[in-house]
């Protein structure tokens, strides 16, 4: 078996660093305060490739595979939670079911244009419809001419009769009767677009369906397979740099006579932090191998959305303990990842619910 990186992985991956380095990290602690989605910051973005990363060229995109996508979210959530959520929605859940599902006339419409500086976002969550997805109420009716789409979706990242059945539908934004509020004073992500979607009586024609009429549901499972990659690598990169700035800490900081990582208690911390974000690593990424290889993911993809997110908490928790009074403080980065993980462990399933998709893998539900 060979685990090395390819050269051109490696490339990315330093590019995608010196970027988070350069250009986010000096403006992500303001961000945050602010609740300020960077729109130039997401155009930097789009310029470094980081939009429809795995788009074929064709079509606008960087033609990359998907390990090389899950690692430029790694090093932009080693970091930002926020900066990686907008390039993590976008990828995964907003082009994503697109490239895979959409006609040719679909592709060749968005593609190109979200590919370079527009964002999309994929509407799931309702107030009473998240880990029940088939609790959905928003509803799609057909006069014979038209669809008339009404309802709400809320938690959306990137927002801007008979037996039902559930068929996805692409909705640009300024539709009549579609609109978007902003939903602030969140936790976490607090520098990501995030919003509440309704829909009034819009109308949208045939060629808005993505897939076929009654292919919803089969979208939007496959679609929260692939997400589960990418909210694996937020969990990954943001224990990356917990870790990185609780070690650089851990060797500054001097208690009787000499740095506190020269304590076992402090270095047991480290050692264990080190040993889990490494495993966290082999797991998401034989799950992108498998993805790239086209061979069944859903299984591994749960279970290392799972384990990174679980494994960002664990870390960032020791990473506070570690800094003591200095983790909890806004001007050290640690309070906002402390912050930022919480969300891993909810979005793109709950921890509940992958454990449950685990179980039925494994034969046991």
């Amino acid at each position: 078996m060979n685990f090395d990186l390819t050269n051109e992985q490696e490339a990315l991956r330093q590019r995608v660093r010196d970027f988070a380095e350069q250009e986010v990290k000096p403006v992500a602690r303001q961000n945050d305060e602010d609740q300020h989605f960077d729109v130039g910051l997401t155009l930097k973005m789009a310029e470094l490739g980081l939009l429809g990363m795995t788009v074929p060229k064709e079509y606008g995109g960087q033609g990359l595979d998907n390990l090389s996508y899950i690692i430029a979210v790694e090093e932009l959530a080693r970091v930002d939670g926020s900066t990686a959520a907008t390039i993590a929605a976008d990828n995964s859940l907003g082009i994503g079911p697109i490239k895979d599902y959409g006609t040719e006339e679909q592709k060749q419409r968005y593609l190109p244009r979200l590919c370079k500086d527009r964002l999309w976002g994929f509407g799931l969550t309702e107030e009473d419809a998240g880990s029940d997805s088939r609790g959905t109420k928003t509803t799609a009716k057909y006069d014979g001419t038209l669809w008339h789409l009404n309802g709400s979706k809320i938690f959306i990242t990137n927002s801007k009769d008979g037996k039902p059945e559930f068929t996805a539908l692409l909705v640009e934004n300024k539709k009549d009767g579609f609109t978007q509020t902003p939903m602030h004073d969140k936790m976490m992500w607090r520098a990501s677009n995030t919003g509440k979607l309704v829909f009034n009586d819009v109308r949208l024609s045939d060629d808005c369906i993505l897939g076929k009429p009654g292919e919803g549901s089969h979208i939007m499972l496959a679609t929260l397979d692939s997400g589960r990659l990418s909210i694996a690598a937020m969990g990954l990169g943001c224990a990356q740099g917990a870790y990185e700035m609780a070690l650089a800490y851990s060797k500054k900081r001097v208690q009787f006579g000499k740095p506190v990582c020269k304590f076992q208690a402090v270095a047991f911390k480290l050692a264990d932090m080190a040993v889990k974000i490494e495993a966290a690593r082999n797991l998401l990424y034989h799950a992108c191998w498998l993805k790239d290889q086209h061979r069944p993911f859903g299984k591994e993809a749960a279970m290392a959305k799972l384990y990174c997110s679980e494994v960002a908490a664990e870390v960032c928790d020791n990473a506070v303990q570690v800094m003591g009074g200095h983790g909890l403080l806004k001007e050290f980065d640690m309070e906002r990842f402390y912050r930022d993980q919480r969300i891993l462990q909810i979005g793109e399933g709950t921890s509940e619910i992958l454990r449950l998709v685990i179980s039925r893998a494994i034969g046991c539900l």
